[in-house]
Order: structure tokens, then sequence, then C-alpha cells
């Protein structure tokens, strides 16, 4: 269940084949129906409610009406908690994963259209075999974006989510088991077309990309501040366009940087190729800290407590 809106996500499918959540992931709908409305004391209903009482009924239904919202909005905020606090779990074995195998894992967010799935093609195919990439396709329904990307050469999982409008961890995880990334790779996550719902879903990656286009509003960062927040790079793209629209870059920007001072923006034309030199040195820059951090982990799994490379039987000492 999504904790914005309430969709559901059991019909799942990676790569066309069923994917249920599993009890883990059991959604209760305990909607709360303490909001008796039988009050229907008309004229034949045999109680002389004289005007002495000088208090409908209505009135004295309030404070069961008030309770029985109140319950269930704790309800609510209870459920949310337990599903987010699932999903980060999950997000965080992902991320155990992505640090140990030395992976880059981005997870690039946006509304529909904004030109992700070409930027991830022209991204890949810029790339040429320089950093290993593979890719979870996130759709509500076809295969057709993980379709374009497998074009390329790369590998790529989809994911459909039905009536789901978000990735979630779990998803991410069972789609990792598929794609099999190799290590000091970059795992490219592209979400559902959704500037909402995943904004609260860490899938355990290093990075949220937010992708702009140029042909939506500049208050977009102000409507969805959620989103922004949560992103440390926001890519504005299909700057080519900018002569033929009426849109104010340097308001989009400052709006950007008004919900989040620490964003970063960089200027993409993904079928031109105007800044997507910027864009590759980004990637090359955040693949080079995943294998730095593959490689102190390794260390310290190898390095016993005395400091002393290679192993040694200090463990095995009792103290004194």
């Amino acid at each position: 269940m999504c904790t914005t809106c309430g969709c559901g996500s059991d019909d799942v499918k990676i790569d066309g084949k069923a994917h249920g959540h599993g009890p883990e992931h059991r959604h209760d709908h305990d909607h709360v129906h303490d909001h008796d409305h039988g009050h229907a004391h008309g004229p034949g209903c045999g109680h002389d409610h004289g005007h002495e009482h000088g208090h409908p009924l209505a009135h004295e239904a309030q404070p069961q009406h008030a309770h029985a919202a109140g319950v269930a909005a704790e309800r609510a905020v209870a459920v949310e908690r337990d599903i987010l606090a699932r999903n980060d779990a999950e997000a965080n074995a992902n991320r155990r994963r992505f640090t140990r195998q030395g992976i880059l894992a981005l997870n690039l967010v946006s509304s529909p259209g904004s030109g992700k799935t070409t930027l991830l093609v022209e991204t890949i195919r810029r790339l040429g075999g320089e950093i290993p990439v593979t890719v979870i396709e996130g759709d509500q329904q076809t295969s057709n974006d993980a379709d374009r990307i497998r074009a390329t050469g790369a590998k790529a999982v989809q994911v459909n989510t039905g009536k789901g409008c978000h990735l979630d961890a779990h998803m991410v995880g069972h789609a990792l088991e598929h794609l099999a990334p190799a290590e000091d790779s970059v795992v490219m996550i592209e979400n559902v077309g959704n500037l909402v719902c995943p904004a609260a879903f860490d899938l355990g990656e290093a990075h949220k990309v937010v992708v702009l286009s140029v042909t939506e509003g500049e208050d977009k960062p102000l409507k969805y501040p959620d989103m922004f927040t949560a992103a440390d790079l926001m890519i504005l793209n299909k700057c080519d366009l900018l002569p033929h629209l009426d849109f104010d870059v340097a308001q989009c920007e400052a709006n950007a940087r008004r919900v989040n001072p620490f964003i970063e923006i960089l200027h993409v034309s993904a079928t031109k190729g105007g800044g997507m030199e910027a864009w590759l040195d980004w990637i090359r820059e955040g693949a080079g800290e995943a294998r730095s951090r593959r490689r102190r982990s390794t260390a310290e799994t190898a390095t016993p407590p005395c400091g002393t490379a290679g192993g040694c039987a200090c463990a095995a000492t009792p103290r004194v």
C-alpha cells in the first residue's frame, strides 16, 4: 500500500511474471465504521423529544463521530509507520548489497514524459562499456521502456506495479536477484512517473535524481517539495527546446533551492547531447566513491581486532 494515496501493489510483475509481496507485505485494511447514522427520530418514531431538551440528537452524536475519526487517524498513522519501517528495513538490505558489491545505485524520479528513458538510453550509449550499467524499469504496465534499454545491449528488468504508483524496496530487492549486477557497476532505477509517492520510499539508492523537463512549469519544485527535498541532483532536461518556450530557468532553479538549498542542478538535452558530459562525470565520480566504499568495507571485514592484516589468534586470546 502506498502511504500517500493508498494504492495497492498486489499485481506486481517482474519481467512479466506475477510477483506477490509475501506475508511480510500483508496490507491491513482496518476501516473504522463506527459512524452510526441511524438517528431517524421523525414524527412516527415513538419518541417525544419536547423542547425542554434543547439539544438535538445530531449534536449529542458528535463526540462519538469525533472519537471514531480520531481512532481512524491513529490507525492510519500506525499503518503508515509500519509500511515505511518494513520498506526501510529492505532498503537497508539493498544498500548493504550495493556497498558490498561497489555498486552506485541511482533512483531516477520525475513526472511522466520528462525524458527519463531517453536520458538512460543516451547515458548507456555514451558510457560505451566504460562502466557496466544495468537498469530496473518501473511502470504500471508494458515492457516498452525495458525493451528500449535492452536494445542498447544493457541488461534490464521490468517491474510492472499494476495499480501501484511507485517502486518500493521489496520490488527492487527481487529485481536485483533477476538482474544480478556486477561488482563496481551502476544500477539505474527508473521509478514510475510520479512526483509524489516515490519521495517517501527509500530503495537503498545512493542518490535520488529528479528529472524535470523544461516543458513543465518552473514551479514544480514548489508544488512537489518532498520530491525535490529528497533529491540530491536535479536534471533540467530538454534544454534544447528553451528557445521555443516561455520557461524561466533562473526561477526554476531558485524554486528548487528554496526547498532544497543543497540540490545540485545540471542542464541537459538528452536528444541533442548538451550537458551530457557533465552528467556522465557526475556518474563517474559516484561510481568511484562506490568502489572506494567496497574496498574499505572489504578491508574492515578482513582485518582482525588487533589491526593485523592476514589474520591472527588475537580473537581467541582471553583478555585479563
